[in-house]
Parts: C-alpha cells; structure tokens; sequence
C-alpha cells in the first residue's frame, strides 16, 4: 500500500483539530490557584508543586477535568504524531527540499510521540495516584521543552513541506 500525501494531510490537520480541543480541555484549569493550569502540572519539577496543583484541582472541583483533559492529551498526541510521521515519510521520497522537511517531519514526530506519551503519561500516573512523585515530575519537566519544540518543529516542517509541494507544482 502506498502512503498518499491525502492520508497525511488528514492525519496532521486532525492532529490539529484533536490539538484545538485539548486545549479546550485545558482551559478550566488555569484557576487562581493554579494560574499556569496544565502547563504548570507539565513543568512542575518535583511531587510537593504537583500535589500543591493537584489539590487546588480538587478543592476547585476539577480533579476530573483534569484527568480529562489529560485523557484528550493523550488521543492528540497520537493523531499529531502520526500526521507528522506520516507527512514526513511522504515527503521524504520526493527530493530536494522537500525530501529535506520530510526528514524533518518524520524526525520531529517520532520525538514528539515519545516525549509528549512520557511526559502526559508520567502526569496521568502521579493524578491518579492523587500523589506527587518527584522521580515522575522530574522526568515530565525535563521532557517538557523537547516535545514543546518538536510539536512546534514538526508543525513547521509539515507546513513548510505543504507550501513548497504547492509552489513547486504549480510551477511546473
């Protein structure tokens, strides 16, 4: 079966759409106690600041918002990451520059799916338990920046790799 630059286009933008919709899961937990909301669970660097976080959550009646906007996290990483992946394999093929943004797609995605699933998935554990963890938190705030700048990579690569395929083949 041959992989279509339709099929990756409709796994990135879903990957974006799903992206849209986490966030919309995310946006009830930036409380006044919690001022940076998930993103503060995300980089919390050690069990005391994510069990200070967590029971704000649940003083504030959000402990299950958060377990679901986590579970949304968790979906979107999936689809996002494999649009990348899938964008970059396609474009890899195709030569010059664009088998160059392909390489940096499906380079960007593969990071992405490994760190944003370790970090969200470090995050989901330490909820459930409703206990911090500092071994957990570290490893969550250390995978933080990688996957933030492999999300923000990949999405340059796939848009760059779509604008350029366009250009070019228009002026052939």
């Amino acid at each position: 079966m041959t992989l279509t630059k339709r099929t990756a286009v409709i796994w990135w933008v879903a990957g974006l759409i799903a992206f849209a919709i986490t966030i919309g899961f995310h946006l009830p937990l930036v409380t006044e106690g919690v001022p940076g909301g998930m993103a503060e669970h995300q980089s919390a660097p050690d069990a005391a600041t994510v069990d200070a976080i967590q029971q704000s959550w649940r003083s504030d009646g959000l402990w299950n918002a958060a377990a679901i906007a986590m579970i949304t996290d968790l979906i979107f990483i999936g689809i996002y990451g494999i649009g990348c992946v899938l964008a970059g394999i396609y474009y890899r093929g195709k030569g010059g520059i664009l088998s160059l943004l392909g390489w940096g797609a499906l380079a960007s995605g593969a990071v992405f799916l490994v760190t944003d699933y370790g970090e969200t998935i470090a995050q989901f554990i330490q909820l459930m338990r409703f206990a911090g963890d500092d071994d957990l938190a570290s490893f969550a705030s250390t995978l933080r920046p990688i996957k933030m700048f492999t999300w923000t990579s990949g999405f340059v690569t796939v848009l760059a790799a779509l604008i350029v395929d366009r250009v070019s083949s228009r002026a052939a």
